[in-house]
């Protein structure tokens, strides 16, 4: 297996040309590390373009479920999978001495933070670790893992060039990164365009030639380091412009304005305003955690990013101000909230997903708890609680039906994710009190003196 590598020096200079034109052809094996919520859809993209597909999952179960042509994941259908496993240009596996059979490898491992809210790139530093000893002449490896600028320079590149084979030469290095959004109908991974930054001017063409078959657009820039930047930049403008909604409710809540009705009316000027909206807190893999990223750098350049740690102050402080109103609306409601019964409406990060990664809910489950009251939870995407990193002692809680039976055997109900398939009408009908943290109730039309928007 290591009989293909070897330092540039006993070898003739890799043809760039020939793999540019494999890619161009559709020719190439692609190998993609880590099939999940990125891997798959980039996958199934690949393979679809008419590339063969390797995919490599430590998981064995997940691996053998795929090739089995399932899904795990809710809003990718089973037969897409199944069609690409059929045509035998698409098989998963847990055996990484295989990676160096594919042409190019795209890394879509896990980014998250430790405790202490600190970079947390141990799938990242492992991956690279496997690919090295593996590493052959010729090879495109593109990390898609969001992360902050240097990453590729500083962590990747050296482990891989620690095998005597050099980035630019013998192989060839580039950073893209994902840009899914699970559960938009609107995009999809080949109608998103592609940011592309490779280190050396051969990387970043290859890498421009790959994604140009898979995906509408690319966006090539000038360096890894800057690509890694755009990904961050684009999640921290969300988390900032969320963090001033949550704001803005929390004032505007005190004065007897509602928040939504303002965004409604302010959206309808056609310049220099860009609708976000608040909630419970935030969630999914992306925009709670990025931010942190770029923060944590920052430190070594001595710089303090004021802007950006308050939103993310601003945006973790959500759940407990949740809680609050939610305690408030159950006391005045002739209940006292230590010992009532509380149903929440979705444990998903965000509607009509099955993904619950950072989700907010897990937290407002904690801390409902921590004031004695007990939680239930309804979400017809996630019938049970999967183990997570930060609540573990979740897992394996049930979602209950949601008839009026049910709702009505609760002193409140909490809507924390506003799947489009709940009948809210059901629930207000027969709830003591809702309460609303998606404005949920009032876009199905429903007005009732029972719900507080909180």
């Amino acid at each position: 297996m290591h009989a293909n590598r070897a330092v540039k020096t006993d070898a003739a200079p890799v043809n760039v040309s020939e793999l540019l034109a494999s890619f161009k052809a559709r020719k190439a094996r692609i190998g993609i590390v880590g099939l999940g919520y990125v891997g798959i859809p980039l996958a199934l993209t690949a393979n679809k373009a008419g590339f063969e597909v390797l995919g490599f999952d430590i998981d064995a179960p997940r691996v053998d479920q795929l090739n089995r042509g399932e899904s795990f994941i809710k809003h990718i259908p089973a037969n897409l999978i199944a069609e690409a496993v059929k045509g035998g240009k698409f098989q998963a596996t847990a055996d990484f001495d295989r990676l160096n059979e594919p042409d190019a490898i795209l890394i879509c491992v896990p980014t998250p933070l430790t405790k202490h809210r600190e970079p947390d790139l141990s799938y990242v530093e492992n991956t690279a670790r496997a690919i090295a000893p593996r590493l052959r002449r010729g090879q495109l490896i593109v990390l898609e893992s969001t992360t902050y600028p240097g990453t590729t320079d500083e962590v990747i590149k050296p482990i891989f060039e620690a095998t005597g084979l050099k980035s630019g030469e013998d192989f060839f290095l580039a950073f893209s990164p994902e840009r899914e959004d699970p559960g938009n109908p609107d995009f999809g991974t080949s109608t998103i365009p592609k940011v592309v930054g490779g280190d050396g001017p051969d990387a970043l063409a290859l890498a421009e030639a790959l994604y140009g078959q898979l995906i509408v657009k690319t966006v090539p820039v000038s360096s890894a380091a800057t690509a890694e930047a755009v990904k961050l930049t684009e999640n921290i403008f969300r988390a900032v412009n969320i963090a001033l909604v949550n704001e803005l409710k929390v004032v505007y809540a005190a004065m007897g304005i509602d928040v939504w009705e303002v965004i409604d009316a302010a959206k309808t000027k056609p310049f220099g305003f860009m609708p976000f909206y608040p909630g419970p807190g935030l969630g999914g893999h992306c925009i709670p955690i990025d931010p942190f990223y770029l923060t944590w750098k920052a430190r070594e350049y001595d710089i303090a990013t004021r802007f950006i740690e308050l939103a993310g102050q601003i945006n973790t402080r959500m759940p407990y101000y949740v809680v609050n109103k939610l305690a408030e609306a159950v006391d005045r409601n002739g209940r006292a909230f230590t010992g009532s019964k509380i149903l929440m409406l979705g444990i998903a990060y965000k509607k009509n997903v099955d993904d619950m990664r950072e989700s907010p809910s897990l937290k407002l489950i904690e801390l409902i708890e921590a004031r004695g009251a007990h939680v239930d939870y309804y979400d017809p995407f996630i019938p049970v609680i999967p183990p997570t990193r930060e609540h573990a002692e979740l897992a394996g809680r049930k979602s209950v039906s949601l008839d009026p039976k049910t709702v009505a055997a609760y002193d409140a109900v909490l809507i924390a994710t506003d799947h489009d398939n709940v009948d809210y009408k059901l629930v207000v009908d027969n709830a003591k009190i809702v309460v609303d943290t998606r404005n949920a109730c009032a876009r199905a039309g429903i007005a009732d003196g029972r719900v507080v928007k909180a």
